[in-house]
């Protein structure tokens, strides 16, 4: 492993554990060159889970992409990074554990709204909004009658 400030790739692991739920290792590591510290995680090989896009088309599942658009929805919001990263890490989970090969990127999306509703509605319905792409204001009210119905 590199060190990210000074590229050494001389290292000791000063701790390790589980993380995400198991589904993962955090090592603290420090440079044996500048002993400055940073934090790696290990994660399990994906299997080839593609998603099926919109138009039709395949691509590979990719964590990362998840995660930027949760970013985006949660701009300018109280929701911490650990949060995001634990909303990528269920929604992963979730779709290896239910789909073999290929899962449509609608119920990507579906997942990641579920669990970003529960975290923050402001955050969920920016990422609706660009998910579902709402044609119209009508379309848009539509989605926030039901949260609005709950708060009232």
């Amino acid at each position: 492993m590199k060190c990210p400030f000074c590229k050494s790739n001389r290292d000791e692991v000063l701790d390790s554990r589980s993380a995400e739920e198991g589904f993962a290792m955090r090592r603290r590591r420090r440079c044996l060159k500048c002993k400055r510290r940073y934090t790696t995680y290990e994660r399990r090989e994906a299997s080839s889970l593609k998603v099926i896009k919109k138009d039709g088309s395949r691509e590979p599942f990719k964590r990362e992409k998840i995660k930027t658009g949760l970013n985006k929805a949660c701009e300018k919001r109280p929701v911490s990074i650990e949060k995001i990263e634990e909303i990528a890490s269920r929604t992963e989970r979730e779709l290896y554990d239910k789909y073999d090969g290929e899962v449509p990127i609608r119920r990507v999306g579906e997942i990641v709204m579920r669990e970003l509703k529960k975290v923050d509605q402001v955050a969920y319905v920016r990422f609706a909004s660009v998910y579902r792409q709402f044609k119209d204001v009508k379309e848009f009210l539509k989605e926030l009658k039901p949260m609005l119905k709950h708060k009232g």
